[in-house]
């Protein structure tokens, strides 16, 4: 190859000393010496090659990317800009100038640029990562999954794992197109429980009362060592918050409640509980997240089981029973509700969260979401606190996560067994 680039170098350098006005061969000299490292001498040809002839928006392009990768950003942006003068439906180029404006913190102006590229290209996949990059930089983070989504299932698909194609098209919109992977995943590894529960979800077809134990094991101790980041830190979970303002408006925090943190995970709720408990136990399916539940020393009792399972072995044992965003896998709601009736004490409290269902069947009252997590209505949960004997204290409405940035409408209540 090396060879290659110092035999072009020659042979156009025998073209110019025959013509020295050789617009080629000025132009594709400049080229080459920027291969060879010159790149002084190789803007010097390419300029010579445009003050003969600037009809070529290749040219300008060419000059422009010697320019960016040389840092000098000014120039390139006139560089390409000049070349859209000459051809304003060249989605590259429009990218290109783009990405030396992104470089000169010109943000609105680099928005346009990526946003006509894609428009004249819209699966044009370095622009759509461009544009998904400078938006999640103005945090602007639901159009930036969108841009990075569309990116991400262009062709070639052959290397990118299954699962990430799933969630990509999810995000788009494209549900029978993201069930295809699952399926696809599925019949790569037919005990994958993941694979399974999302195939479920995305097609709505035998939908389960709630989620497998295999699944909920498999996925929480894969998210467990980055839980917290992840969920607080990047989709804004705030399951903790709403049951602390829930509580705060009922209870004394004077430490003498028997409390149960059902579905702990890694914790999130302990700091909000700790005040009221003399006791506090956290149950969870997931080995990996106890472990790190435990590492927040705020436990007196951590307990590995799956949670319906736990409750089954308590009558009237505990004063408060949380469960924050641990109902959003469970569809049928009405066994565990009474086996929480069961677990608490005479007048004990029960505070959860849920996240709302848009639209969902009368007769089911709950739904199974593309996104793998069940859904309530408001509705369903009134009849079935009612049926259990169950007085509503305080409901309260939250965008309860974000998940591509966009807000997940949830729903908090803090309730009382009656007298």
């Amino acid at each position: 190859m090396a060879g290659e680039i110092v035999d072009a170098a020659i042979a156009y350098r025998e073209m110019l000393a025959a013509d020295p006005d050789h617009v080629e061969a000025l132009h594709y000299l400049g080229v080459v010496l920027h291969q060879q490292g010159d790149t002084a001498e190789s803007i010097e040809m390419i300029l010579r090659a445009l003050q003969l002839d600037a009809s070529s928006p290749e040219r300008y392009n060419d000059l422009g990317n010697i320019l960016t990768e040389n840092g000098r950003f000014a120039e390139a942006r006139q560089a390409f800009s000049a070349a859209l003068e000459l051809n304003a439906t060249d989605a590259n180029l429009w990218n290109n100038l783009g990405s030396v404006l992104h470089r000169l913190n010109e943000f609105p102006e680099a928005e346009t640029a990526y946003r006509n590229a894609v428009s004249i290209s819209p699966n044009f996949v370095p622009a759509l990562n461009n544009l998904a990059a400078l938006l999640a930089e103005q945090n602007q983070v639901e159009e930036s999954s969108f841009f990075a989504c569309r990116a991400y299932v262009q062709p070639p698909l052959t290397d990118k794992p299954l699962k990430m194609l799933g969630i990509a098209y999810y995000r788009l919109g494209l549900v029978a197109e993201a069930a295809d992977c699952y399926r696809s995943w599925l019949d790569a590894e037919p005990d994958n429980p993941l694979a399974r529960h999302h195939l479920v979800a995305c097609t709505g077809q035998d939908i389960p009362a709630k989620a497998t134990d295999r699944y909920l094991i498999s996925l929480f101790n894969d998210m467990a060592e980055n839980f917290d980041t992840k969920l607080v830190g990047k989709l804004g979970y705030c399951g903790p918050d709403i049951v602390g303002n829930l509580l705060n408006d009922y209870l004394t925090a004077n430490a003498n409640l028997s409390v149960l943190d059902g579905g702990c995970g890694t914790g999130l709720c302990a700091p909000v509980l700790k005040p009221y408990a003399r006791l506090l136990t956290g149950v969870d399916i997931s080995s990996r997240m106890l472990g790190k539940a435990a590492e927040r020393a705020l436990y007196d009792v951590l307990v590995e089981s799956e949670l319906t399972s736990y409750l089954k072995g308590k009558q009237q044992s505990f004063d408060l029973i949380t469960m924050a965003d641990t109902l959003v896998y469970f569809g049928n709601l009405s066994d565990i509700f009474a086996l929480v009736r069961q677990a608490l004490l005479p007048l004990g409290t029960f505070c959860f969260t849920v996240e709302s269902a848009s639209s969902v069947e009368a007769s089911l009252g709950y739904q199974l979401n593309a996104s793998g997590r069940y859904s309530h209505s408001k509705s369903y949960l009134t009849e079935l606190l009612n049926a259990h004997d169950f007085i509503l204290l305080q409901e309260h409405e939250a965008n309860i996560r974000h998940e591509f940035g966009k807000p997940t409408l949830g729903m908090g209540f803090l309730t009382q067994i009656a007298r």
